[in-house]
């Protein structure tokens, strides 16, 4: 048996609305959005000319030359994710992916902790890219240390001057998104341009500039002293862990995608595979390409491996378009939770539902919410020039949220499975083409994804010193990532809205 998804091919924005009516909701936002545009917002999430800049020497402090081989084990693992995604996105193309596909396989409260979990991991996450411009702009051009003269993000100058910077992108980024989602996917797709372009420029230097073979991958020794290399391994897996992660974002802008049925699907898994070739690439590059596999490549990572053999004036190009990398990752890291938490206040699922949910008609965007996530990470952002060592782990930890709001789909979803979902057969489009499914791969896949992300909670989650009190000053932090979710589960219980929800029932399993 078939059943035919309501005109999802339609290349009119009014096919697209009728579709999304048959889930209870009218068309607000501005459907415009094309293929391009709904890569670019998973591929800018991911942002890995921004991650890789900042985590290479992560990965390489503790695992080594070989801490290469976690990046294909993690996207692996996210990959089985991204499958399940996709499947489900095919099923349910509606703004607020994370918290509508969780609670349409699990149920509100399930649904309500998965978007939870991803609101809060989301605007510390883009406070953490907004800080980084701090790492760049004052390398470029010292006149963007505007507060005092240490640009080191761990000093009292540094720290100050960290916020300032990261404030005035995050309220350019807020602008932008008020404006509206054309002139948001403009930019995002200019920058992605940009960044794609960095990204293949990076991987030519590496490689041209190569001093030792790829072989260089095998190499287990380690510039600390980890006791046991496996151990070490697996810590150094933390890097690809922080990295991977986002590539769901174009479902969170299905009810702006033309075609979203069929273009959500394959953007999830595009952005994660196209961020997956292209960071192994510069990882790779950047090992072949060191002048030493010592404490200073550990130290420096990627931009010190650039400055030895780019120079001055060509390095600072490339530190450029890593700003601009930096801008687009911001922006859509915001554009993502804001489509969230209007998803989720138009549910009357937060306070101050009615104004979180206002679409302005002229814009098509929900204002309130980016306004509101801008001030939010602002706010984080301060904590950084009280307590740099703080605002690093907060920074770590909401990975772990992350993760966490992946379970909330892939765990119900697999139980779903053994009740027989998806019901009613193969999904098409009102030409009879099959949309993306994962038939009778489905439990195995989920299974596995289910694991995975459970193990990498863990792996996350696991009180190490030497990852969250590398300074030794503040014992407590190592116990962050449980405490985080500890203290992140217990105020979601307190904030747990007992009212009414959208009147059309969810109907659990579909």
């Amino acid at each position: 048996m078939t059943t035919t998804a309501p005109s999802a091919n339609s290349a009119t924005t009014g096919h697209d609305a009728d579709d999304l009516s048959e889930f209870g909701y009218d068309q607000q936002l501005h459907r415009s959005l094309g293929k391009f545009a709904s890569f670019a917002a998973g591929f800018s999430f991911v942002s890995i000319l921004t991650t890789i800049f900042q985590l290479f020497g992560l990965g390489f402090g503790f695992g080594g030359p070989a801490f290469f081989w976690t990046w294909p084990i993690v996207y692996g693992g996210q990959f089985l994710v991204a499958l399940c995604f996709a499947e489900i996105a095919a099923r349910y193309p509606i703004s607020g992916a994370i918290y509508q596909w969780s609670r349409r396989m699990g149920g509100e409260v399930v649904g309500w902790f998965g978007g939870w979990f991803m609101i809060i991991a989301q605007i510390v996450t883009a406070s953490a890219a907004a800080i980084a411009l701090q790492v760049v702009l004052p390398t470029v051009w010292s006149g963007f240390q505007i507060i005092g003269t240490d640009p080191s993000l761990t000093s009292t100058s540094g720290a100050a001057n960290a916020v300032l910077l990261g404030s005035v992108l995050l309220v350019v980024v807020t602008a932008i998104n008020c404006i509206g989602v054309t002139w948001m996917s403009r930019v995002n797709s200019i920058g992605v341009t940009c960044e794609l372009v960095g990204v293949v420029a990076v991987v030519l230097a590496l490689f041209t500039h190569a001093k030792r073979g790829p072989g260089v991958v095998f190499d287990t020794g380690l510039p600390g002293h980890q006791p046991g290399y496996i151990w070490a391994f697996i810590v150094s897996g933390l890097m690809a862990a922080y990295v991977m992660v986002g590539f769901g974002s174009a479902g969170e802008l299905a009810e702006e995608t033309r075609n979203p049925r069929r273009v959500a699907p394959r953007t999830i898994r595009m952005a994660l595979t196209v961020s997956a070739i292209g960071g192994g690439l510069m990882l790779l590059g950047a090992l072949m390409a060191a002048p030493t596999l010592d404490d200073k490549l550990a130290t420096g990572g990627l931009p010190y491996v650039l400055d030895s053999i780019l120079g001055g004036f060509w390095g600072k190009v490339l530190l450029c378009d890593v700003a601009v990398a930096i801008f687009i990752c911001t922006l859509a890291i915001q554009t993502a939770c804001s489509r969230l938490m209007f998803s989720m206040a138009r549910d009357g699922r937060l306070p101050f539902s009615r104004a979180l949910s206002y679409v302005n008609k002229r814009t098509g965007t929900p204002i309130a919410p980016s306004i509101l996530i801008g001030l939010l990470c602002i706010a984080i952002l301060v904590v950084n020039v009280g307590n740099s060592a703080i605002f690093a782990t907060l920074a770590s930890v909401c990975i772990i949220l992350i993760y966490l709001a992946y379970l909330a789909v892939t765990v119900p979803m697999l139980y779903r499975r053994f009740q027989g979902w998806p019901h009613g057969g193969t999904l098409v489009d009102a030409d009879g083409r099959k949309l993306f499914s994962l038939g009778r791969f489905g439990i195995v896949v989920n299974l596995l994804a289910v694991v995975y992300g459970a193990l990498m909670v863990v792996n996350l989650s696991w009180p190490r010193a030497e990852v969250f009190d590398p300074a030794g000053t503040m014992p407590v932090l190592r116990w962050a990532g449980p405490i985080c979710i500890a203290a992140t589960v217990l105020v979601g219980i307190a904030c747990f809205p007992r009212g009414k929800v959208h009147p059309k029932p969810v109907t659990v399993g579909q």
